[in-house]
């Protein structure tokens, strides 16, 4: 017995060492995915999530699109569409005050399932799984002192007031250094691993920045032995924490949330500048999600409707994020997609450059002119994103000498979302641009 107990406390140790050093190894490339959140708000359903999911599998998948992510409140029976239910909302809650999916909803959840037949059905899709939850412990647990599994403590036991989500009041602050504390985060990411989880977008975590539940969060995934991918949101993440959450997280939110009108995109690279130097494989500095296609079928912001954004100004978000290595988290309702979104989805060129590239860098954000570089080290070739953000009605040209991009005094240029050779360019390359257009090119 005492050699059993000796090699089944190795093997965790060696199971929590490895996920320790490893989470980074679960990002490699930034994570591509769906979430529920631009077109479902909190009021997402299992056939929905499955219609979208099938429409992945069959026609994104092979293009590196993979996760299919459940946001916001899927806990709540009764939430609404333009905002939250929080007058009086219908939590569905285990023993041990860990949320569970509402069954009016998410059927197959009956009788405890949890998300298990759901994550099963996505991964039968070649697919992978993910659930968004807030930081924290529930009210209702708190309340009620339900406890904590595998303790003698009670949730009222490690809670305070004091820095409550100022947007959404579901739960109470995780006081870390509590008895129970890291216990009941281990709880809820043991019931998420044994549910097939892959991904988990935890929000109110990044403004303010909750360091120690951040540091619980970290803990308690490592310990399950499972590769889940870990988002923060939603920001301003601040810049001072940089260190820190890029070892701790997968995926951290620049800003908050990216909506479909121009000023959030402007808004949005400025925030990015000090970022840059923190792209690296398995920690991504995150852009938010895409707001493209049809989304608020039943969102927070505005009606049903398609994208805002004009043609040119959907090319440039898309060209911004994938230059710029963002994950890519799509926004709209997969199965509505049209032929020009689905396009700005599967241009092989782009995604390989977002798959590939490296030394991810801005040469210059002024005057209304934007231009950001990387390299691909498998191809030798430069790529180029250049922007016209300004609002003048007059096209400018936007220039770069080559020998800032590291080539030499004569290149050949490629239009990287068209394919179109555009024959050499001689110790500078330019292209007048409207207002809130771009480029992307390939430069060798």
């Amino acid at each position: 017995m005492k050699n059993l107990l000796l090699t089944l406390l190795f093997a965790a140790t060696v199971t929590q060492l490895y996920a320790q050093s490893d989470f980074r190894q679960w990002a490699q490339t930034p994570p591509m995915g769906w979430n529920s959140w631009d077109a479902y708000g909190p009021t997402i359903t299992e056939p929905e999530v499955k219609a979208n999911a099938d429409y992945m599998a069959a026609n994104l998948k092979s293009y590196g699109w993979q996760y299919v992510v459940v946001d916001i409140r899927w806990f709540v029976e009764n939430d609404k569409a333009g905002g939250y239910n929080q007058t009086d909302p219908r939590y569905v809650l285990d023993e041990y005050g860990r949320y569970l999916p509402a069954v009016n909803r998410f059927p197959s959840a009956a009788g405890g399932k949890g998300f298990k037949p759901l994550a099963d059905y996505v991964h039968g899709k070649g697919l992978k799984f993910g659930i968004h939850i807030m930081r924290g412990v529930p009210k209702e647990a708190v309340a009620k002192k339900l406890p904590i599994k595998g303790t003698s403590v009670t949730a009222d036991q490690i809670y305070t007031t004091a820095m409550q989500c100022e947007w959404l009041r579901d739960n109470y602050t995780v006081v870390a250094d509590k008895p129970g504390a890291q216990e009941y985060y281990n709880s809820i990411m043991d019931l998420y691993a044994s549910w097939g989880v892959d991904f988990i977008k935890i929000d109110d975590l990044s403004r303010p920045y909750h360091q120690a539940e951040i540091e619980l969060i970290r803990k308690a995934i490592d310990r399950t032995g499972r590769p889940i991918v870990l988002s923060t949101s939603p920001g301003e993440t601040p810049v001072s924490k940089a260190e820190h959450v890029s070892t701790h997280a997968n995926m951290w939110r620049m800003v908050d949330d990216v909506w479909d009108t121009w000023p959030h995109l402007t808004h949005l690279m400025k925030v990015a500048e000090p970022w840059y130097a923190y792209i690296k494989p398995g920690t991504w500095p995150d852009c938010d999600m895409i707001p493209l296609g049809r989304i608020s079928i039943r969102g927070e912001r505005g009606k049903d409707r398609q994208t805002r954004l004009t043609q040119d100004e959907q090319v440039s978000l898309m060209t911004f994020f994938t230059i710029f290595r963002s994950p890519l988290m799509f926004g709209g309702d997969l199965p509505s997609l049209d032929p020009f979104t689905t396009s700005l989805l599967t241009n092989k060129a782009v995604l390989a450059m977002h798959r590939e590239s490296t030394d991810v860098r801005q040469l210059f954000q002024r005057d209304g002119k934007v231009a950001v570089t990387s390299r691909n080290p498998k191809t030798g070739e430069r790529y180029l994103a250049l922007f016209n953000i300004s609002d003048s009605k007059e096209p400018a040209t936007v220039s770069v000498n080559l020998a800032e991009l590291g080539v030499g005094k004569q290149a050949r240029v490629t239009n990287l979302w068209t394919g179109k050779s555009l024959g050499k360019a001689e110790t500078t390359f330019s292209v007048t641009l409207p207002a809130h257009a771009s480029g992307l090119y390939s430069i060798r």
